[in-house]
């Protein structure tokens, strides 16, 4: 019996050890890794770099949960500030500085903002900055002098593009926001068309707005473009939801650990409109808050879902303040669509030994109903009610975006036409591209084609087996059939290049509405939702 009795009580010992387990592993590693501080703090033999070893430490620490749990400190608070807002203190102006030794070159200035209102246009360059030479300063040094708190002012001397004049110029900084829905309009036959690109602060209100304006034009089908949105705030997703059906809709809950992130969130204000059609476009790029705008209108029943599949982002990431002015952006919760769906499509708490990750496999996804019935499934993002073909563009016209050629001629062209057309009279003429080919040929960019790219893989791999040589006469053959001058290749992909270089060179002129409505000029996606066919099927 005594036996029986202390067995119990060591089970009870052990037990109650693993309940504590937990808070004594965070005890045991907290205090390892301070004596391992103070212990090479002591006797390292070198001057001991402690920020930069804890801070490596501290982001490689946080990897390992997901890529969305970070840690911010205090001196990159405006990044943060950036990313919930999108607003920052300074001039509204994009900047390029292709040499660390020449001036900074005003690229693209933002409509309305402290730039535009001074007189600044693309293609001006700043020599100076508040009296210091830009000659030596990398474009982010220039960048971070000018901006600056709202309402302080910084001098530049500049020399302007049409004259070759130089003078100091003094520009008063502002909050410049850079606004979340890049165009609100009306298409042919009633379609009132609102491109978002992120949901921080406000676009909810800006949504509303520009739901209101585009009814009084007589818009009769509303098209919400969240394609490559990558997302944002949940309650800015909620608010444009909020715009479409009844007031008190469930929009979204989230489910966590800690008391509090736990919660289900409705829409709280009266709708602009419960009836119009609405399409909501997708692809693969659109994230997070665009899946919970895209998931619960789909599970109300009350927009078509058109394109392809979403991310797959359902995590939930909250702000915590940390000593010494920092932040911890932290996952605390996942969230769920109307019906019951998470979208989440990785599972980051299942590791394989190699510390990879996998995406959860449609054989275990689960069947949910939106409130008409019709069968959605979770586990891998929002899947469109109608799948869209989308252009696939070569690796030619990727490379010319990567290595910047597009932006810079479009510089060029800015310098040797004073002005344009109207955005919708503008197009490139055959010999404006022939000039393009003409400044590309001379640049240094990757323009093999993908054919040649994996040619050149096969090619390596045969080095490594050692069966180059017996298949050398076809692999020269083949490699002749490949190979294309990039003038010629250039040439070969002309209608593909050309909305892209219209775009680059009307937003400098016309801001960046304009290059929207180039985009919307060559989007067969687009055109594709709009078939009456389509929108027939639901």
């Amino acid at each position: 019996m005594k036996r029986f009795v202390l067995i119990i009580g060591l089970l009870g010992v052990t037990l109650a050890a693993g309940a504590q387990s937990p808070r004594f592993k965070l005890g045991k590693w907290t205090e390892i890794q301070t004596a391992i501080l103070q212990e090479l703090n002591r006797s390292y033999v070198d001057s001991l770099p402690i920020d930069r070893i804890e801070r490596r430490g501290i982001d490689a620490m946080l990897q390992n949960l997901d890529p969305y749990t970070v840690y911010i400190p205090a001196e990159e608070n405006e990044n943060l500030q950036m990313l919930i807002h999108k607003t920052y203190g300074g001039i509204g102006a994009v900047i390029y500085k292709p040499d660390v030794q020449g001036p900074v070159v005003i690229n693209e200035p933002y409509a309305n903002s402290p730039a535009q209102k001074n007189g600044l246009v693309c293609g001006d360059e700043i020599l100076a900055i508040d009296g210091q030479t830009v000659v030596g300063l990398t474009s982010q040094q220039c960048s971070e002098k000018m901006r600056g708190d709202p309402g302080t002012q910084v001098v530049f001397h500049v020399k302007k593009l049409r004259t070759g004049e130089e003078k100091d110029i003094t520009v008063t900084r502002e909050r410049i926001k850079i606004n979340d829905i890049e165009y609100a309009g009306m298409l042919d036959g009633g379609v009132g068309y609102i491109s978002q690109n992120g949901f921080t602060d406000g676009v909810g209100a800006d949504f509303r707005q520009k739901v209101t304006e585009l009814k009084k034009q007589g818009m009769k089908t509303l098209v919400l473009d969240l394609r490559g949105n990558g997302g944002g705030l949940m309650n800015e997703a909620v608010e444009i939801v909020s715009v479409l059906v009844p007031k008190g809709s469930l929009v979204v809950s989230a489910k966590g650990k800690e008391q509090g992130s736990s919660y289900a969130l409705r829409t709280t204000r009266e709708p602009v409109d419960t009836k119009i059609p609405v399409i909501v476009l997708v692809d693969s790029g659109s994230a997070s808050a665009s899946e919970i705008v895209a998931g619960a209108l789909q599970d109300m029943d009350r927009a078509t879902i058109m394109g392809e599949r979403t991310y797959g982002k359902g995590l939930v990431q909250s702000i915590r303040s940390l000593p010494y002015g920092g932040e911890l952006k932290v996952t605390t919760a996942k969230y769920y669509t109307p019906s019951g769906r998470c979208v989440q499509a990785i599972d980051y708490a299942q590791r394989r030994e190699d510390g990879s990750v996998a995406s959860i496999p449609d054989s275990l996804t689960r069947e949910f109903k939106t409130a008409h019935g019709r069968i959605v499934r979770d586990g891998g993002g929002i899947t469109p009610d109608v799948k869209l073909d989308f252009h696939e563009y070569s690796r030619l016209t990727y490379s010319l975006v990567t290595y910047g050629i597009l932006e810079q001629y479009a510089l060029e062209f800015v310098r040797g036409h004073e002005t344009i057309p109207a955005v919708e009279d503008f197009h490139l003429s055959d010999a404006d591209y022939e000039d393009f080919i003409a400044f590309a040929k001379d640049k240094e960019f990757d323009y093999r084609s993908s054919a040649l790219t994996y040619f050149d893989r096969a090619k390596q791999e045969l080095k490594l087996d050692g069966l180059e040589e017996a298949v050398k006469p076809q692999l020269e053959a083949l490699e002749k059939s490949l190979n294309m001058e990039k003038e010629e290749f250039l040439r070969l992909k002309k209608a593909e290049i050309i909305p892209f270089i219209e775009e680059e060179i009307v937003v400098r002129y016309y801001f960046q509405e304009a290059g929207v409505k180039i985009r919307i000029r060559y989007d067969d996606t687009l055109r594709q939702a709009l078939s009456s066919e389509r929108i027939a099927q639901y």
